[in-house]
């Protein structure tokens, strides 16, 4: 399935307390149920001002429903290419 990381601009989302970035994850995890088995969030990194989100799902228009669904935005999608680590130096 591809792999997308997703960019969204949320001020202040670096000073969110546990308890609501644990509000934010259960929210979006609701809408995912809703939107069933082809869409998957494996992670997100929060940033000062963003979130960079990954996800699995088969297109870009899957992502922005989920977006439009949860109030979360998605400013920006990018597609992976190609997933490398230390790891891939040794193979």
């Amino acid at each position: 399935m591809p792999k997308f990381v997703i960019e969204r601009e949320i001020p202040g989302a670096g000073k969110m307390s546990a308890e609501e970035l644990r509000g934010a994850a259960q929210h979006s995890n609701q809408v995912l149920q809703g939107l069933g088995p082809d869409i998957q969030w494996e992670h997100s990194y929060v940033t000062g001002d963003k979130l960079f989100c990954v996800y699995n799902a088969p297109s870009e228009e899957l992502i922005r429903t989920h977006a439009q669904k949860s109030g979360f935005p998605a400013n920006k999608i990018t597609p992976v290419a190609a997933v490398i680590s230390p790891a891939t130096a040794n193979r």
